[in-house]
């Protein structure tokens, strides 16, 4: 594999699982406050299905980066942990997004949960 493909693997393992994320709690936010509008009541979506919709493809996305890490990651394990130059820094990045991404599968099924089953428009 070429140096260059292994790098973007290794940048979207990286950042990939971070931005689902990112993306799935301020669309979700905004999904769940289109609720408790009157504006957003009258249009009469289906919040629960938009939710899972995105909470599932916000799942595959840091799924997709987890397997770009790996690859990365198995790509370069003949490379010493400590190796200068781009393979070590690939190697190093990858064993971290492997980690990180793992965090973010989490972070997503547990963020689409709490919106699935929370009640957002309620007086507390």
């Amino acid at each position: 594999m070429t140096r260059t493909r292994l790098e973007l693997l290794q940048w979207f393992g990286l950042f990939g699982g971070a931005l689902a994320w990112t993306v799935q709690h301020v669309v979700g936010y905004g999904i769940s406050d289109s609720g408790c509008n009157v504006a957003g009541r009258q249009w009469g979506l289906p919040l629960t299905t938009l939710q899972t919709a995105l909470s599932l493809a916000t799942g595959a996305v840091v799924v997709a980066a987890w397997v770009a890490a790996l690859v990365a990651f198995r790509e370069t394990r003949v490379v010493d942990r400590d190796a200068p130059g781009p393979s070590g820094r690939i190697h190093f990045f990858a064993q971290a997004a492997l980690l990180g991404n793992v965090l973010f599968l989490v972070i997503v099924v547990l963020d689409g949960v709490s919106s699935v089953y929370h009640l957002p428009c309620h007086q507390s």
